[in-house]
């Protein structure tokens, strides 16, 4: 048996092409089943209650360091253009100065006042409160998918008195 000229590595770079071609359809097809970033899916009961969550969270740290250039970063780009962080600091000055805990959230799911709809394309809207005692919190929040992901476009914090199980009348802090 004779054997051809085995020199360490020769058909390397040939088994490496050979894995290489096998490999390429596979994650052609990967990708392909994978949607594109610009197609917005919709957001499921538990992303939708992190959206909430994170936002209430957001403006509660802006309102308890007085910075609101976090919140004003992670916001989409038509959020960016209208809104400064002086000018946030402004908008939520009533409710940094009640001292009302927005963390508070966090210990609730949300109750929706309206199903969340499509304001428009590329644009979530969802209102309701966290009825939390003895002051609720009422949102009205607009989302835009952007990049991949949804991003806070518009928003409406009001914090209002429970003396009873009705729900108060929604006053507004609010900009989109």
């Amino acid at each position: 048996m004779r054997l051809l000229n085995t020199r360490p590595g020769l058909l390397a770079p040939a088994f490496l092409l050979a894995a290489l071609a096998f490999a390429m359809p596979v994650q052609a097809q990967t990708q392909a089943a994978q949607p594109p970033i610009s197609v917005e899916p919709v957001p499921s009961e538990l992303e939708l209650a992190k959206l909430l969550w994170s936002t209430m969270t957001a403006v509660h740290h802006a309102n308890l360091s007085g910075n609101y250039s976090v919140l004003r970063d992670i916001s989409s780009p038509g959020f960016q253009v209208n809104n400064n962080a002086a000018r946030l600091g402004e908008i939520f000055a009533s409710i940094r100065q009640s001292r009302v805990d927005l963390s508070s959230a966090l210990l609730l799911a949300p109750t929706y006042t309206e199903p969340p709809s499509v304001a428009e394309p590329g644009v979530i809207r969802v209102r309701g409160y966290f009825g939390l005692r003895p002051t609720a919190l009422f949102f009205d929040f607009f989302f835009q998918w952007v990049e991949g992901r949804w991003r806070l476009h518009g928003v409406s914090i009001s914090p209002q008195a429970i003396a009873s199980d009705e729900a108060p009348e929604r006053g507004r802090n609010s900009t989109r």
